[in-house]
């Protein structure tokens, strides 16, 4: 449990640090935003937890596949929000579109023969 406890510790001040650079410098957030950090943290945990590098290898393969569908909420949300859009209404429907992708990548990588 203290295990879990500090990978939950580790990857909440990861996020706090990012927002916190962000709320000065928001390219330098970005920057760091956008480095595979909590990939790079849950391949680590998963190696200390199993040492399995097939299932590392299978984690890091599925992880680029499903980043594909979370770029666009990155134009999109910013799109929405220099149109006046809410935040949360903009974040929202960004969001929700980001989930739409998400589905609809895992309906078509297996008709492409790639399983993750």
């Amino acid at each position: 449990m203290s295990n879990l406890i500090l990978k939950a510790a580790l990857s909440g001040v990861l996020v706090a640090l990012i927002s916190e650079i962000a709320r000065r410098s928001p390219g330098f957030g970005a920057l760091i935003a956008s480095l595979p950090l909590v990939s790079l943290l849950a391949m680590i945990w998963l190696w200390r937890d199993t040492g399995d590098r097939a299932r590392i290898a299978d984690h890091a393969q599925a992880t680029f596949w499903l980043v594909l569908p979370s770029l666009p909420i990155f134009l999109i949300l910013p799109w929405m929000l220099r149109r006046g859009w809410d935040f949360f209404l903009a974040l929202g429907l960004a969001s929700a579109a980001t989930v739409v992708l998400y589905f609809f990548m895992l309906w078509v990588l297996p008709r492409l023969g790639i399983e993750i």
